[in-house]
């Protein structure tokens, strides 16, 4: 699809002309502002957080027009909406994920088109709001897939990235019980939020099953792989966590290990749901109750440190290394705070 034509005026986005590696094919630069196409709104961007999936789309995947943007998560101020649209006005704050398909420019821009939004109810601000989007629509679609619900044990492996985090506090929420496998830096956070908190590394299928008392019910799969093609991914994470839910890989789905997943028979999700794209129905529906979840204190995405727009390639360099330690935001319309 062709994006609507753009508005007079131009604005600062980072994007790529070509697919490599982020911090060679990303660049600042400026781009004409879009105009929403009908049911879409354009958000003046207050918060932009980044994700791993940023960084997978500068290398290719889901391909297509360029030059394109970075940046899904959103949140900001409505400044025009497109034809259809109801229930939203110029001057709502909302948040939402970006649409990176049919612009050329995404959330990291100091204006974004949004298909999908919720409004930033009172109490959440929007730093906070701009690290939702992601977290709760891959988390939740995962733990609905799963078919999580009260009295089970759920194990989350990597739940110290931002998606296992979120995926922890909705697991705990349905009445599960929930074991965690973290490093430092957010096991104690895990535990005070009620979940048993092992380590990753050796002996880990033995902690997790004794855990456990045997074979958990369910297991999500939120851990970072290699995505270098000429290394193996997950280094044997899957096989591992197989081996946790007593041989049975349909126990075991995970949102990252793709590869993996198809090797030894894992569940991904994705067709799954027929009627959504790439047979995955995106689960935007519910970003509105765990924003409200945020405002009230029940639910959280930690975030790490935020940046001004002139400070994007230390969040890029940041991210790329894997030690974020929380979500990172970038702030187009603010000083870094």
């Amino acid at each position: 699809m062709s994006a609507p034509t753009s508005a007079a005026g131009a604005m600062r986005t980072i994007r790529f002309h070509a697919y490599g590696e982020p911090a060679d094919v990303l660049r600042l630069e400026e781009a004409a502002i879009p105009s929403p196409g009908p049911g879409a709104i354009r958000v003046r961007v207050h918060g932009c957080g980044l994700n791993p999936a940023d960084w997978a789309l500068c290398r290719g995947l889901f391909a297509g027009d360029l030059p394109r943007g970075v940046g899904l998560d959103v949140a900001g101020v409505v400044d025009a909406v497109g034809e259809g649209v109801a229930g939203v006005v110029i001057g709502d704050p909302v948040l939402g994920p970006a649409n990176y398909v049919d612009y050329a420019s995404a959330g990291a821009s100091d204006y974004a088109i949004l298909d999908h939004w919720t409004k930033v109810p009172p109490g959440l601000d929007l730093t906070q709001a701009a690290s939702l989007p992601m977290v709760v629509e891959t988390a939740f679609r995962s733990i609905d897939w799963l078919g999580v619900a009260a009295d089970q044990t759920l194990v989350v492996n990597g739940a110290g990235t931002m998606i296992g985090f979120g995926a922890v506090q909705m697991g705990l929420m349905r009445g599960a019980r929930v074991i965690a496998t973290a490093g430092e830096t957010f096991a104690e956070r895990l535990r005070a939020l009620g979940a048993v908190v092992t380590a990753y590394g050796d002996g880990m299928v033995e902690r997790v099953r004794e855990i456990a008392g045997g074979s958990p019910d369910l297991i999500f799969d939120a851990a970072p792989v290699n995505l270098k093609p000429d290394i193996a991914p997950a280094g044997g994470v899957l096989a591992d966590l197989v081996k946790i839910a007593g041989g049975d890989p349909r126990r075991v789905l995970t949102c990252v290990d793709f590869a993996g997943a198809a090797a030894l028979g894992v569940r991904n999700g994705f067709g799954e749901n027929p009627g959504g794209p790439g047979g995955a129905l995106l689960r935007y529906d519910v970003l509105g109750d765990f924003a409200r979840a945020a405002a009230e204190g029940r639910f959280s995405v930690p975030i790490a440190r935020t940046f001004a727009f002139e400070e994007w390639r230390d969040a890029v360099d940041i991210s790329l290394s894997g030690r974020a330690h929380g979500k990172l935001v970038i702030l187009p319309a603010a000083a870094s705070e």
